[in-house]
Formats: structure tokens, sequence, C-alpha cells
């Protein structure tokens, strides 16, 4: 009868010590932050199911200001892949500083020229 007391108490502490252990681990888990991901703003794409190689790209900064937008046409703009992620981020950051100097919406074709689109 001892013997099952005993064993009865150690398998209660192993389980308690090992659901304590467990979580936490998922406490201390952070996730790093995406390169292409800005401190100062961010971008959004808008594009249509039935034409993909038309798509119109927008740049707020963190005010939610409106600080350029581009209509894309002649490649698919795939978020999927870094490279693209990178250079929306590239674009941004240009616009930004340029939308800081003048407070209004530039009208050159940034997103054309970084992704060398032909018209």
């Amino acid at each position: 009868m001892k013997k099952n007391v005993k064993n009865l108490i150690m398998l209660v502490l192993f389980a308690t010590t090992s659901v304590i252990a467990v979580a936490q681990k998922n406490e201390t888990a952070v996730k790093a932050t995406p390169k292409w991901i800005s401190d100062q703003g961010y971008w959004v794409i808008e594009s249509n199911i039935s034409s993909p190689k038309t798509s119109i790209v927008n740049f707020y900064n963190n005010a939610n200001d409106l600080i350029y937008s581009e209509r894309v046409e002649g490649v698919k703009l795939n978020i999927k892949k870094h490279q693209t992620c990178m250079r929306l981020k590239k674009v941004l950051d240009k616009s930004l500083i340029a939308w800081e100097k003048m407070q209004q919406p530039k009208s050159e074709q940034l997103v054309k020229n970084i992704f060398k689109v032909k018209e």
C-alpha cells in the first residue's frame, strides 16, 4: 500500500512539473519581425482575379495618411516572394521621405521603375 502511495505522489509531482515547464516555454517564445516591414508605414495592394496583371499599390504612413498611390499594369505582384516585399519597402521608404518634404502624394512611377515594367 505504501508503495502505491509513493508511486502516486511521484506521478503527481512529475505531471505538475512537466506542465509548468511546457507552459513557460510558450510564454518566452518571441517572433521576429520580417525585414520587409517598415517602422514608418505600410503598403496595400489592390488587385482583381479577372485581371491579375493589373494592381493598384497604395502606400500609407503610420498615421494612415495616403502618401503615394500607383497603378501597375503588365506584371503580377506576388507578395509571397521576399524580393517583391523588399522592393515595395524600398518604394515606401522613398515615398515617405519625399512626402515628408512636400506633404503631398507624388506622381512619379516608382513601382513600375523598380519592377521594370514595360509599357
